[in-house]
């Protein structure tokens, strides 16, 4: 219940919030990817998230938990980088067939050393059989140039904010690197009306919920 008035309690202080696009003359994709192994207290199952941006633009986010236990943390962290390796070359086949192709490599940035080994390890272990299709379709698309896994320092790990609580100032630092804020002061009242009348719902079921809550109390 006290998560739930937390979660209630942001939506209602952020409803001016709305996620900015801009223009480019650069055309490249990267991604951040991450795992929280064993992070549900109930089941012990993985969550994962990742991000896919279009330069500074976000294109596609995702955050769940894994559907099978993870028996170690590089198999949890592995499978999200094929998670988000598979979503990148998804978006890279939409904007070819856009016409607007995508000649760079996909850069996917993860915090698991493990993780990015076994992306360029031609060598099959015994105790990665498990991860072997996975293993095998993010190994294609590095040794055919369209991906290249990278390691990012955790304090620089934005997929983080999809699968864990964080300290506020990085909360906010990470929102802020996906492109999420508030609108210019500028442009209230031009381009955004659709945004506020989205956000003028959230509030009216936030105020329902919080007089739903009163009642349970």
């Amino acid at each position: 219940m006290q998560a739930l008035r937390r979660i209630l309690r942001y939506i209602q202080g952020t409803l001016h919030h709305g996620l900015h696009l801009y223009p480019s003359s650069i055309s490249s994709l990267i991604s951040y990817t991450n795992a929280d192994w064993g992070g549900c207290p109930d089941t012990r199952r993985s969550s994962f998230g990742y991000c896919v941006l279009f330069v500074d633009n976000l294109l596609s986010w995702s955050s769940k938990h894994q559907a099978a236990l993870s028996h170690s943390n590089a198999k949890a962290k592995y499978q999200g980088v094929a998670d988000v390796v598979f979503e990148s070359c998804w978006l890279c086949n939409l904007l070819l067939e856009l016409h607007f192709p995508i000649h760079k490599a996909t850069l996917v940035y993860c915090d698991n050393v493990s993780a990015i080994y076994l992306s360029g390890n031609p060598i099959q272990h015994q105790h990665t059989k498990h991860i072997e299709m996975d293993i095998h379709f993010v190994r294609e698309k590095v040794a055919h140039g369209q991906v290249r896994v990278l390691h990012v320092p955790l304090r620089y790990q934005i997929a983080d904010i999809f699968t864990k609580g964080l300290p506020l100032v990085l909360f906010q630092d990470f929102r802020d690197s996906l492109s999420v804020r508030e609108p210019p002061a500028s442009n209230v009242g031009m381009g955004y009306d659709r945004i506020y009348v989205i956000n003028e719902n959230l509030l009216y079921l936030v105020n329902i919920f919080y007089t739903m809550l009163g009642n349970i109390k």
